[in-house]
């Protein structure tokens, strides 16, 4: 059983910067898809962006493409998500998550099969 640990939020001004980080208990991390999706008060849950194994394949969902940047090193068993350029509207809990058994980056949130428990981001406007 992996768990997935978030941290790295907290309150900052609209236009500010955060990362993200997200450790993984095990590792077999390094061969698992691993995703960021985000969840505001009365929303569904939203997919954010993927990464490969390898890192050398990424996704993006085109409210974050071009300010987000997802990225992981699998020496440390964690997968990071840069946020640049924060709006109010990123305003949620954000959540890693692990595909153990995809090859391929994918937005679909039922196919994540391990989830932390989330990190709180705050943007003020």
């Amino acid at each position: 059983q992996v768990q997935l640990v978030e941290s790295g939020g907290g309150l900052v001004q609209a236009g500010g910067s955060l990362r993200l980080s997200c450790a993984a208990s095990e590792r077999t991390f390094s061969s698992y898809v691993m995703g960021w999706f985000r969840q505001a008060p009365g929303k569904e849950r939203e997919f954010l962006a993927a990464i490969s194994w390898s890192g050398g394949s990424t996704d993006y969902a085109d409210s974050v493409k071009g300010r987000f940047t997802i990225s992981r090193d699998n020496a440390k068993n964690t997968v990071y998500l840069q946020m640049n350029s924060l709006k109010p509207e990123d305003t949620a809990v954000y959540y890693c998550a692990a595909d153990s058994e995809g090859y391929e980056v994918s937005p679909v949130t039922y196919e994540y099969d391990y989830w932390g428990q989330g990190t709180q981001v705050t943007v003020s406007s």
